[in-house]
């Protein structure tokens, strides 16, 4: 790289880069706040609807360290920051990527535990691996961050020429690029990565002007069936409030925090993040956060944290001390949709897995991963394996694309 004056750096935290020179890289095209745009801007073509974005809340600076800062995501659980900066020789920064050392392979929503598992058992050590995602968030995004530069594809070479170098010179046994999007995953593909398919279910935006308009896209039966359980989510006396920006504060956060605990410890055991992260991003992005919270008898029983891109809004957590019938897809998915569709978005990402998505208008889509290895023989049998995974990924998007709730036709 000295040729052509580009340098590598890792550096331990977030805090090493400021804020404007890693959200140049992480979201260059829009930097301050969301842009209206009316139900005609939208665009109608499937993959700008699936993956346009022009901020993406989670790459953001203040997310990432925030993750850091509140112990969630830090070298004591597993994550040791290990994120990549390609400069110029006056030190200006040309592209990035958040990345870590992992112990384990918990909180990535990409599972390869049975590699993990296979290698050891051969004699290998499967940890450390290069992790570059976002910790514990399954939402498709840029992975190699590039400023528009006029030597932005010199750098993103160089990007992809470094996670490979350090890999190697930590002695990881691999190295991982989560959710990445279709633009990044065909740039590491070509460069010998190993391509690996997931799905997820997105609400997308087809012009819809209100919720009264998808549900007249819906065919008769599932049409009824959403407005009886938005009906009996709320028969109980449950008011919902939608509350973003200043009027989020620490008692709402209490609340949250209580129903993320109680929900992640009946499901998945130790819950990833901690009560200073809630605290942290609302003080540093409240105007990036939707929390829609229920109340009932004067107390909050459920809540769902959404955050704000600007094209998509994107579903995180849910939780609840209170079991009411569908009162999870009333916050979760109904609210969602509303939302994102009085605000003219594109998309609402829900998260992983949920194929009970499906039946209230959640279309099954494809998600990317990509995958290198040190070991010749590892490389060789993951990469049979993906060659079978992506044929069944496939086959299983396009059932389940002929069971979606729309008319026909």
């Amino acid at each position: 790289m000295a040729g052509s004056q580009l340098t590598l750096r890792q550096i331990s935290t977030l805090s090493e880069i400021s804020a404007e020179k890693w959200d140049a890289c992480a979201n260059p095209q829009n930097q301050s706040g969301t842009s209206a745009q009316t139900v005609t801007d939208l665009p109608t073509d499937i993959e700008t609807l699936r993956f346009g974005e022009r901020h993406n809340p989670f790459l953001s600076h203040r997310f990432l360290l925030a993750l850091e800062q509140s112990g969630s995501a830090v070298a004591r659980q597993g994550w040791a920051a290990s994120h990549i900066l390609v400069e110029d020789e006056t030190g200006n920064l040309l592209a990035c990527a958040p990345a870590y050392l992992k112990a384990h392979s918990m909180g990535e929503y990409v599972f390869d535990h049975a590699w993990a598992d296979a290698f050891e058992r051969a004699g290998g050590d499967y940890y450390p691996k290069l992790q570059v995602c976002v910790p514990f968030t399954p939402v498709t995004g840029n992975r190699l961050l590039v400023a528009h530069t006029p030597r932005a594809q010199d750098a993103r070479v160089a990007l992809i020429s470094g996670l490979q170098d350090m890999r190697a010179q930590t002695g990881a046994s691999s190295a991982h690029v989560t959710f990445p999007t279709q633009s990044d995953y065909g740039a590491l593909g070509a460069a010998g990565w190993l391509k690996r398919s997931g799905k997820q279910f997105h609400f997308l935006n087809r012009g819809y002007a209100d919720f009264e308009a998808f549900l007249a896209a819906l065919s008769s039966r599932k049409r009824k069936n959403i407005r009886k359980e938005r009906e009996q989510a709320l028969s109980a006396g449950i008011d919902v409030h939608m509350l973003t920006g200043a009027d989020i504060r620490e008692e709402h956060w209490d609340a949250f925090f209580d129903f993320y605990i109680d929900t992640g410890s009946r499901k998945w055991g130790t819950p990833y993040l901690t009560r200073a992260f809630f605290t942290e991003i609302g003080r540093t992005m409240a105007d990036r956060i939707l929390l829609v919270m229920a109340k009932r008898d004067g107390r909050w029983i459920a809540g769902a944290i959404n955050f704000i891109g600007d094209d998509a809004l994107y579903g995180r957590n849910w939780g609840c001390i209170e079991e009411h019938p569908f009162l999870h897809f009333e916050l979760c998915y109904y609210r969602a949709i509303d939302f994102a569709l009085s605000h003219n978005m594109l998309r609402v990402e829900a998260g992983a897995q949920g194929e009970h998505k499906l039946a209230r208008g959640y279309e099954p889509v494809e998600t990317f991963s990509v995958h290198e290895f040190a070991d010749a023989r590892l490389t060789r049998a993951v990469d049979d394996f993906l060659v079978r995974d992506r044929m069944h990924v496939e086959a299983e998007i396009e059932i389940y694309g002929e069971h979606v709730p729309f008319k026909k036709g």
